[in-house]
């Protein structure tokens, strides 16, 4: 247990990067708060963690996210203060965009410099995010009426770093494969040279994950300032993530027509948006265009996934009634094969968001793409064999 993972939020990207990180280190121990009123969790964190972690003497690093106020956390937890402290920004309250006719709270970012000032290292997932952050400490003291700390952007600065939030891509290798074969049975009758299957003469590789940053806490650079980000073409985890696992399952593309058929061509155009159901992702006007399409008469599916918390903004409901008769998907999918498979079948990937501070789904489709042009290249091979 060398190496405590703390997170007062765990859902979403923030559990992602948390369950990612007990996976792979090993000597490392988890505890969370469920994922639910994110204002309460950044208030009051502390003095549950304090009381639910153990102390024990083989602790040696602390990995938290800024939702925790790890001044508080440090302060009622003296022997916790003794470990090397590591600080994770998924996103920073200091320019994190607030509704209408509401008053940016000067507790949440003045929480997160304090816990900076404790920390030993202070990573963001982004250099915007880590300089959005930085140049705007001295403009959010100024909030204070008077008795303002000076320099705090050169105290926090020198611990700062960039360790791009890590993603595993699914391997869709074979559910493409399984849609391309279906629809050239005829030519090739699914099968190779002297009849062995063409699955099987054609192995894939493991799959590469192209953008992937790997966290290696364990081996954080001792220098103050010094950024350090192992990245490289191969994960270092093995790939379970799979679309299609075994004959049995059931992989097509949308409305069973192969992606290179004209009636697969002419099929509705299919949209997916996949953020948080908040207002900083901007449904509104993601929900506007679709339905100005839809009075239009235009032809087409959505797929609107993501999570949603306590308070949802009214456009998804009356969104949903709207649109009803073009919705494939509506709500949260809790498997990431389903999740995949929806992001595979998408024409095109909207994001409407008003503010990103990394954009993890839109990520994840980018290395889709990918695939999908390797997909493509693919099936040039399979049709010259047909053609034979």
């Amino acid at each position: 247990m060398s190496v405590l993972l703390i997170e007062a939020f765990y859902g979403g990207s923030h559990k992602q990067l948390m369950d990612l990180l007990q996976e792979e280190i090993r000597n490392c121990v988890l505890f969370t708060l469920p994922a639910k009123k994110w204002h309460w969790r950044a208030r009051t964190a502390a003095p549950y963690f304090m009381q639910n972690v153990p102390a024990s003497a083989d602790y040696r690093i602390l990995f938290a996210s800024s939702v925790l106020n790890l001044t508080e956390l440090v302060a009622l937890r003296p022997d916790l203060g003794k470990l090397k402290k590591i600080l994770y920004f998924h996103e920073n309250q200091l320019t994190y965009p607030v509704q209408k006719c509401q008053e940016r709270d000067f507790q949440y970012g003045y929480n997160q410099i304090l816990s900076c000032l404790v920390a030993d290292i202070v990573a963001f997932n982004s250099a915007y995010n880590m300089e959005s952050f930085l140049t705007s400490i001295g403009k959010f003291m100024k909030l204070m009426p008077d008795h303002r700390p000076k320099h705090l952007e050169k105290l926090i600065r020198p611990k700062c770093q960039v360790l791009y939030f890590p993603i595993k891509f699914p391997d869709v290798s074979r559910f493409m494969l399984k849609n391309t074969l279906s629809h050239t049975k005829e030519g090739l009758d699914a099968k190779g040279i002297g009849g062995t299957s063409l699955l099987m003469e054609m192995p894939f590789q493991e799959q590469k994950c192209e953008t992937a940053n790997i966290i290696n806490i364990n081996n954080l650079d001792q220098r103050p300032g010094h950024q350090k980000v192992e990245s490289g073409d191969c994960c270092p985890w093995p790939e379970r993530q799979h679309l299609c696992q075994g004959e049995g399952s059931q992989c097509a593309t949308p409305l069973g027509h192969n992606v290179g058929s004209l009636q697969y061509q002419q099929r509705p155009l299919h949209i997916v948006w996949p953020h948080r159901w908040e207002h900083d992702k901007d449904p509104e006007s993601f929900f506007k265009v679709l339905m100005k399409l839809k009075k239009m008469e235009l032809n087409f599916h959505v797929s609107v996934l993501g999570e949603a918390f306590t308070d949802v903004p009214d456009i998804f409901s009356e969104a949903k009634k709207t649109l009803e008769s073009s919705v494939l998907h509506w709500g949260y999918l809790p498997s990431k094969d389903d999740y995949f498979q929806v992001l595979y079948m998408a024409d095109v990937v909207v994001s409407t968001a008003k503010h990103e501070f990394f954009g993890v789904a839109i990520y994840i489709y980018s290395g889709r793409e990918k695939k999908r042009e390797r997909k493509r290249k693919r099936d040039q091979l399979i049709n010259a064999c047909a053609a034979l």
